[in-house]
């Protein structure tokens, strides 16, 4: 994959996750896994048959060769990333506390993805992509990653890319205060703008209700607002109206990363060119594919299997 012909370029941190399946207190196994919220939108993309590519830093030892080995395996293109050599890979340990609860601990601080600059993300977004899309978890990990994050997006929204913005409040590193000084003017470059209920005030006045925050956001230029709703779907607005879509009904055995797979989705759905309704008939799918297999993006589908979640019984076997 050339840098031009990129569909959707993500950019920020990319961790290893380090996951457990009981209390880290007692020890036990642990399995590696590649997590981020980027990377995940990236590897969903990919795998529905989108360029999709990621720009960050990764460390310059095995933890980075991990990183990279996984993307590359995906199809996701990392000719962006750069390889510090005096940082060492951002760590995520996960925990599964009971069978409905789970934990994160972060080890990041200093990591060579919180070394995110400007310069990292010009060449890559000067060659141009249909799509950028970023979180707001990257601007929260360091003063450096925050100014990419700002200049990638006003960038991006000058050359006329659709500039898309998932919310991802992270209470471990930052507080709400914090996130809405940052994440309420960066909403003003993005073109979709996607939160959970509880996040709406992070991009718009506190004390704003869930339409005053749409109508706000449409009003400053934002064309799609998603709301995600967990277990009760989503929902879809633009100037024209408003959708909403059920959950898929599933066995959940892993939440952590339903999110950045309904973005994928949604994002799949755009770049199809389908209506709204549809574009969140996707959203939902891969939410839904997210939560039945362990780790951030390992169940997600390809093309050939959006419709496996669809007309097949539980328990069904396809031979």
């Amino acid at each position: 994959m050339t840098a031009s012909d990129v569909e959707v370029l993500t950019l920020g941190e990319a961790l290893v996750s380090l996951r457990s399946s009981g209390p880290l207190a007692l020890g036990g196994p642990l399995t590696m896994h590649l997590a981020g919220a980027e990377t995940n939108v990236a590897i969903g993309l990919a795998r529905l048959g989108h360029r999709a590519a990621w720009v960050g830093r990764v460390s310059d030892d095995e933890l980075g060769e991990f990183v990279l080995r996984q993307l590359r395996a995906e199809g996701v293109g990392t000719d962006g990333v750069r390889r510090d050599p005096d940082r060492p890979a951002g760590l995520m340990f996960l925990e599964r506390r009971t069978a409905d609860l789970s934990r994160v601990q972060y080890q990041r601080t200093g990591s060579a993805g919180s070394a995110l600059t400007c310069d990292d993300v010009a060449g890559p977004l000067a060659a141009g992509a249909r799509v950028l899309h970023l979180s707001g978890i990257t601007p929260a990990v360091s003063d450096s990653a925050r100014e990419a994050t700002v200049f990638a997006a006003r960038q991006a929204a000058a050359a006329g890319i659709t500039v898309s913005l998932d919310v991802n409040y992270r209470a471990r590193l930052w507080s709400r205060d914090a996130a809405r000084a940052v994440l309420t003017p960066l909403a003003g470059y993005a073109s979709i703008v996607i939160a959970s209920v509880d996040e709406l005030d992070l991009v718009a006045e506190p004390g704003t209700d869930e339409a005053g925050v749409v109508a706000e956001l449409l009003g400053r230029g934002v064309q799609t607002v998603l709301v995600k709703l967990g277990a009760d779907g989503a929902r879809g607005y633009t100037r024209d109206g408003a959708q909403h879509l059920a959950a898929v009904p599933v066995t959940a055995v892993d939440t952590v990363g339903a999110g950045d797979a309904f973005t994928a989705g949604y994002l799949s759905g755009h770049l199809d060119g389908l209506d709204l309704r549809d574009r969140l008939r996707r959203a939902v799918a891969l939410g839904a594919f997210a939560v039945t297999a362990h780790g951030d993006w390992e169940g997600l589908p390809r093309r050939d299997e959006l419709s496996l979640l669809t007309g097949n019984a539980a328990g069904t076997t396809l031979r």
